[in-house]
């Protein structure tokens, strides 16, 4: 059986060549060198053709990509995944806690991506895994993830297009006097550290909006936090709510404490894209979980 990914289109006009349609069907130019020359196929009606062919409407064009190897040192493992979405392009998890995205020299196994490799090959899907939402370790809730390299770079011109939406919801140390706020500030790599991040002038552009849910006094000041991304840097919320004074509650890294939790309170709740192939407008949302749940005050 050929497992390999494909897409059908039906032409629209007469007198296109074949390269301009797959331009026009977003096919990057990468891909395309990909189909000619490593296992892919160009089919114009059932028949193989080349990019020079001349399209007539009406035409059956079938893509198919060649088959993809996984990335060097990625094991495929069987393990929980908390599928809430999947079809022929994307699959949309709900990540637990302390549970990497992908391997690192630290954990090498047990990763969301060994577990969507080893649930890849039970399936019969000739791909690698392609993160496009990623979250940090200790980070739980919504991540989209891609079947296939195509699909992977339509939804990175989505991100930056600003068209991939998520929300999260955070317990952070303090009371945060504003109902609603805007965090515009540039985040880059702090010079002391290959890890931990900082607000700095010469840093990427970031912006996150913060809405008040709920003020806690017990066991400590806290505030339930909805937090709205509109860039995706690493460790944004981490950043952005130690740099006004609120770390989240877990995050020592960034000034929380982990008296009341080991892990930082961050929940992805909340996410929205157009579907790639589709484009219908899709959404997914999760509940925080208990651990995070504030007490009843």
């Amino acid at each position: 059986m050929d497992t390999r990914f494909q897409l059908n289109f039906i032409v629209q006009q007469d007198g296109q060549l074949l390269r301009e349609a797959i331009s026009d069907w977003g096919i990057s130019k990468r891909a395309l060198t990909a189909i000619k020359f490593d296992g892919g196929e160009l089919l114009v009606n059932g028949e193989e053709r080349n990019v020079r062919h001349q399209l007539t409407k009406g035409d059956q064009v079938s893509i198919i990509f060649p088959s993809e190897e996984a990335s060097e040192g990625l094991v495929a493992e069987k393990g929980p995944l908390k599928i809430l979405y999947e079809d022929e392009a994307l699959l949309v998890i709900d990540k637990p806690p302390y549970m990497n995205t992908i391997p690192s020299r630290e954990h090498p196994a047990g990763s969301v991506a060994n577990f969507v490799y080893g649930y890849f090959l039970e399936q019969q899907i000739a791909s690698t895994v392609h993160i496009v939402t990623r979250l940090d370790r200790d980070t739980s809730g919504l991540m989209c993830i891609a079947k296939h390299r195509h699909i992977h770079h339509l939804m990175s011109e989505q991100q930056k297009a600003g068209a991939v939406h998520r929300e999260y919801e955070a317990l952070v140390h303090g009371i945060v006097r504003q109902a609603k706020q805007s965090i515009i500030a540039p985040i880059g790599r702090k010079e002391t550290s290959i890890i931990e991040r900082e607000v700095r002038g010469d840093g990427q552009f970031a912006h996150t909006d913060v809405t008040l849910l709920k003020l806690l006094s017990e066991p400590q000041p806290m505030s339930q936090i909805r937090l709205k991304l509109y860039t995706g840097r690493t460790h944004q919320i981490r950043v952005h709510m130690a740099h006004i004074g609120h770390p989240l509650v877990g995050d020592e890294l960034y000034g929380g404490s982990r008296e009341l939790l080991d892990r930082q309170a961050l929940h992805c709740v909340w996410l929205q894209f157009v579907h790639p192939l589709t484009g219908e407008n899709i959404s997914f949302s999760s509940e925080i979980p208990e651990q995070l749940t504030p007490p009843r005050n």
